[in-house]
């Protein structure tokens, strides 16, 4: 009777194991990216503390941190994998996540914003709204960071 319940615990805890390894695993490249971005930012004297990261996979990979620069201000900085140019934008020179929505809205009235963020392609910085329209479909629309102006859009996916 104590085979029925050791055999089937020991299968769960394998198949743990093995989820918890390949998550971790999957994750990696991303802690890499995150630590290697950040040392150069800080390397730079662009950056004393670190508010959040995320990787852009638009026509280029671009590292994006956002946190603040050694007189406290806010700062957003890009960094494309490829040429390793940083760019870097006060916070408060380009319009902000909740300004990007509204142009949106403005303009497309979307059923479900799916996410914000920001990015870069062809060295513009901008933000990237994933959202889905009325019919449920999936659209992108890009917003250029410092102007609010329209730059594409991707809809009906």
């Amino acid at each position: 009777m104590k085979k029925w319940i050791i055999i089937p615990l020991i299968i769960i805890l394998v198949i743990a194991g093995v989820l918890v390894k390949v998550y971790f695993s999957s994750v990696q490249p991303v802690k890499a990216a995150e630590k290697k971005a950040v040392s150069l930012a800080m390397d730079k004297g662009q950056l004393s503390e670190v508010d959040d990261f995320h990787i852009y996979n638009g026509n280029e990979t671009v590292n994006v941190i956002e946190g603040k620069n050694k007189k406290g201000s806010k700062v957003i900085i890009w960094i494309p994998e490829k040429s390793k140019k940083i760019f870097i934008k006060k916070a408060n020179e380009g319009i902000t996540k909740e300004e990007a929505i509204q142009k949106l809205i403005q303009e497309k009235q979307p059923k479900k914003i799916i996410s914000v963020r920001l990015g870069m392609e062809k060295n513009i910085p901008l933000w990237e709204i994933y959202y889905r329209s009325e019919n449920n479909l999936i659209n992108y629309y890009y917003v250029h960071f410092e102007t609010g102006e329209w730059l594409k859009k991707i809809e009906n996916l």
